[in-house]
């Protein structure tokens, strides 16, 4: 039997890293929670290695619940949510999020890593070369059923690898000429929606698989939620308000840096 105290502050250790994440870059933390916590849980004997991913995943977007509204609160106060373009953005994710909670649960879990891996070391190129090259010319936004459509594609892949979507929404908005303060604090707003939505599907396709009594509900394990929401929730704001301190071109190497890390652990993993 694993140390169930032990688990949980673990996990609020993991939620301080990933809090102040959220609020700085606009990430809901899923790109750290999902590798750090699948070898957390594998390590405590929670799960077997056949649900480990998908369990880390789900549970990753349920924190990402609470620290995402931390998040976009802290940005709403300092003006950084751009709200003329947020609902088409948000609509957007919330049903590619949805689609995707349910369809995980299907996926098998080498396949489930590989979307992993691969969507991680796009997002890191893209961060990368970005950092380097300056836009040619300014591009404008879409329609707004256009930039929906674009951002169901976003919230989808975010809901499927478990993260809040700021690595891919970010850069989206950055590329159609957003501030990228004001495109942070976008994805921040979004991640509540990806959350919510994704997390209603992994709950609803694991509640066969995983009982309550052993601490889960549907492929969400509690207590792993528990220690990650109880220091990210308070966190996020130091993040947030460390935006205004940072250069814009120190906020995009930070990202990239981050996910490139990331890349490779997975590579390796």
């Amino acid at each position: 039997m694993y140390d169930l105290g032990l688990l949980v502050a673990s996990c609020a250790l993991l939620g301080c890293i990933v809090g102040f994440l959220a609020g700085l870059l606009g990430i809901g933390g899923g790109l750290i929670i999902v590798p750090v916590l699948s070898a957390m849980l594998l390590s405590f004997d929670v799960t077997s290695a056949d649900h480990v991913l998908v369990i880390a995943i789900a549970t990753s977007l349920a924190s990402i619940l609470f620290t995402s509204t931390s998040s976009a609160l802290a940005h709403h106060k300092n003006d950084n949510v751009p709200w003329s373009i947020a609902p088409w953005v948000m609509s957007g994710v919330g049903l590619g999020a949805l689609i995707s909670g349910f369809a995980a649960s299907f996926i098998p879990e080498q396949i489930l890593r590989i979307v992993f891996a691969a969507s991680v070391v796009f997002i890191a190129t893209r961060m990368v070369l970005s950092t380097r090259n300056k836009p040619l010319s300014e591009k404008p936004l879409p329609a707004g059923p256009i930039l929906g459509a674009f951002s169901a594609i976003m919230g989808g892949l975010s809901g499927l690898i478990g993260i809040g979507g700021g690595a891919l929404i970010v850069p989206m908005l950055n590329y159609f000429s957003v501030d990228i303060k004001k495109a942070i604090g976008c994805a921040a707003a979004c991640g509540i929606v990806i959350a919510f939505f994704g997390s209603i599907g992994y709950i609803s396709a694991g509640w066969q698989v995983t009982d309550l009594e052993h601490g889960f509900a549907g492929f969400v394990y509690l207590p792993a939620l528990f220690g990650i929401v109880i220091t990210s929730w308070f966190v996020a704001p130091i993040g947030a308000k460390a935006t205004h301190y940072l250069p814009v071109n120190t906020i995009k190497k930070i990202f990239a840096v981050l996910l490139v890390v990331i890349a490779i652990r997975m590579i390796f993993s």
